[in-house]
């Protein structure tokens, strides 16, 4: 026999509806703690929506169409939170590819994404089901920004409801900002010095500088990271400063720093790394290790998500990402080829541009794929965490013997 509970809707109680047995019993308990704690809520045993997923996946692709999944719900949905059904339900209704990964399913059914589920129950007058976020009114200059960016980033529509109803801009996205003003600053700085904005690197004592990656200082630890405030000039600097600030700091909004930090500062390593494995007599400067690691993981994030994302205008924005991309590091290119205005030492590398690639291609996608899943619940990401780390450990042991093995003629220190 079923029993009747009313639920709590935008703080007024609604009339009594018809739950199953499970839910009826924990209903007065959940009133009170309300989804405060941090313990999942109640759900039938993962293994349970496993058998319910075979029986819909008869031909074992791992994929069932929306319609079955509705129809899912429809029979078994008794055995959830009305609004959590009501989440489910959204998410059909939502999905623009016409079927659900099995992973997406687990993942819905055990509450790993039980942060949204239980923003959307708290949040149980927002309809999720009626218009989307985009048909919104009524929205302040700071509202209409948060929507701006979970369009720009997130592909779908309950994800962005979900980021909608809990950002504060508490804490704001300061790591981005924070680089590059230091970047803004200690380029004026050494303007000013060398008396040189335009091809700062053709100053007798550009180099001199304790942050810049060189070759014969790569045992100073810290040069393998503090290179990106270095910059060749300013036309080096803009590009770099409009591609991080234009791609980061949405990032960062949505991902948060410790993500976005750890993506930058990955690509950052990884491209002083790459140059002194493969370009081993090259200094290096600049920010484009880490930038490219955000830019070319977000663009790989749309692609991957391109029927989901619904920024405006996303084939000329990506097109025009791309042109960026590539003036600079074409302009990277003709630079470290260029004639070196300080023989026997070259102009600086350009292969950190494609250190900061590699990372954005594995280790970002993951890190941007589910913003908010927590990242060691994901098995690729573990995956590709360890091939980097894997290399960075060759990189450093080729810095220690490799040099001297092969006898590779170094310019001299600045």
């Amino acid at each position: 026999m079923e029993k009747r509970s009313p639920r709590m809707t935008g703080g007024t109680r609604e009339a009594p509806v018809n739950i199953s047995p499970a839910v009826a019993a924990n209903a007065e308990g959940e009133e009170i703690e309300v989804l405060e704690s941090t313990d999942v809520l109640p759900v039938a045993p993962e293994d349970q929506w496993k058998s319910l997923f075979d029986k819909y996946d008869q031909d074992n692709s791992g994929f069932i169409s929306t319609e079955r999944f509705r129809d899912l719900l429809a029979t078994h949905g008794s055995e959830l939170d009305p609004h959590k059904l009501e989440v489910l339900l959204a998410l059909a209704d939502g999905n623009s590819d016409g079927k659900i990964c099995y992973q997406d399913f687990v993942n819905l059914m055990s509450n790993k994404r039980s942060n949204s589920f239980r923003r959307a129950i708290l949040q149980g007058s927002r309809q999720l089901k009626g218009c989307s976020l985009r048909d919104e009114v009524g929205l302040g200059l700071p509202q209409r920004l948060v929507r701006h960016v979970a369009y720009e980033t997130l592909p779908r529509e309950v994800d962005r409801k979900w980021y909608f109803d809990s950002y504060t801009y508490c804490p704001p996205p300061w790591l981005i900002l924070a680089i590059t003003i230091a970047e803004v600053a200690v380029f004026m700085y050494y303007g000013l010095q060398l008396d040189r904005l335009v091809l700062q690197v053709s100053s007798p004592s550009f180099l001199k500088s304790p942050l810049p990656y060189h070759p014969q200082l790569r045992a100073q630890a810290w040069r393998y990271l503090s290179y990106i405030f270095m910059h060749t000039g300013i036309e080096h600097l803009s590009l770099n400063m409009a591609m991080q600030l234009l791609v980061g700091v949405p990032l960062e909004m949505v991902h948060g720093a410790l993500r976005i930090g750890l993506v930058y500062v990955c690509g950052v390593l990884a491209g002083s790394l790459a140059v002194s494995v493969t370009d081993m007599t090259a200094p290096v400067v600049g920010s484009s290790g880490g930038v490219y690691a955000l830019v070319s993981a977000h663009l790989a994030n749309v692609v991957m998500n391109w029927s989901g994302m619904k920024c405006q205008f996303k084939l000329f924005r990506m097109a025009m990402a791309l042109v960026c991309m590539s003036v600079e590091f074409g302009r990277a290119v003709w630079l470290r080829f260029y004639p070196p205005a300080f023989p026997p030492c070259p102009n600086p590398s350009f292969v950190a541009h494609l250190g900061g690639v590699v990372v954005g291609l594995t280790l970002g996608v993951v890190v941007l794929q589910n913003y908010e899943q927590r990242l060691q619940e994901q098995s690729l990401f573990w995956i590709f965490f360890c091939v980097y780390t894997l290399f960075v450990l060759c990189a450093i042991f080729w810095n220690i013997f490799a040099y001297s093995l092969l006898d590779v003629r170094l310019p001299p220190p600045p």
